[in-house]
């Protein structure tokens, strides 16, 4: 995350410190897309809510003149705090707040004896969960070409990053697979005891690997 953010600022700080890049057309393009650049990171290291996007929103819409300082400005700031540590605890809990609370829908689903839906909703919380990881230790989420990665190639990446072991990659893939079956209505595939163990265990994955 701060080793992204530390590129793209590094990449920036060269444009933004001229005094013509405005009027200069090869510094304004590069400008426009550096811009649209440490938006979208600073918009994908935050949470929803935080002084960071509020700054953002408050720029949207504006001329590249006054916007791209401000981006600068910004992602500067997010990448100085997540240096400090002050930032992570709070993405951390915002992240699990909110894949917790699908975690309970798919609970109360069970409950209900809608054992696919609630695998599915589990499988959601896994998929956004294991991106998130990635992000969390800047393992690439994308390929070189820029379409994004499967799950399970993204579950192998974070083995090889060492974030956990084979053991633990195992049963993210076994995960994965139920989710599958029950997004492609293999329904018979499957029963309601071993999606309640697959709600457990990504609430526990969730807590041991937090992101």
């Amino acid at each position: 995350m701060v080793v992204q953010l530390d590129e793209l600022i590094d990449q920036a700080t060269p444009v933004v410190s001229r005094s013509d890049w405005h009027y200069a057309q090869p510094y304004q393009s590069h400008a426009a897309v550096l811009s649209n650049r440490l938006e979208s990171a600073i918009l994908r290291f935050t949470h929803p809510g935080s002084a960071y996007i509020s700054q953002v929103n408050q720029h949207r819409g504006k001329p590249l003149l006054y916007k791209f300082p401000e981006m600068y400005c910004i992602a500067v700031g997010l990448r100085d705090d997540l240096k400090a540590g002050w930032m992570g605890t709070v993405v951390e809990l915002v992240h699990a707040e909110t894949y917790g609370d699908y975690l309970e829908m798919a609970d109360g689903l069970l409950e209900q004896g809608y054992k696919d839906a609630a695998a599915v909703i589990a499988g959601t919380s896994l998929e956004v969960h294991v991106r998130a990881l990635c992000v969390k230790h800047s393992v690439a989420i994308t390929l070189p070409n820029g379409a994004p990665k499967k799950s399970d190639t993204m579950n192998g990446d974070l083995k090889k990053a060492g974030i956990y072991d084979g053991l633990q990659q195992k049963q993210v893939t076994a995960w994965l697979d139920l989710r599958n079956k029950a997004a492609h209505g293999n329904y018979a595939q499957y029963d309601q005891a071993q999606v309640r163990l697959f709600v457990e265990g990504v609430r526990g994955f969730m807590t041991r690997c937090s992101a």
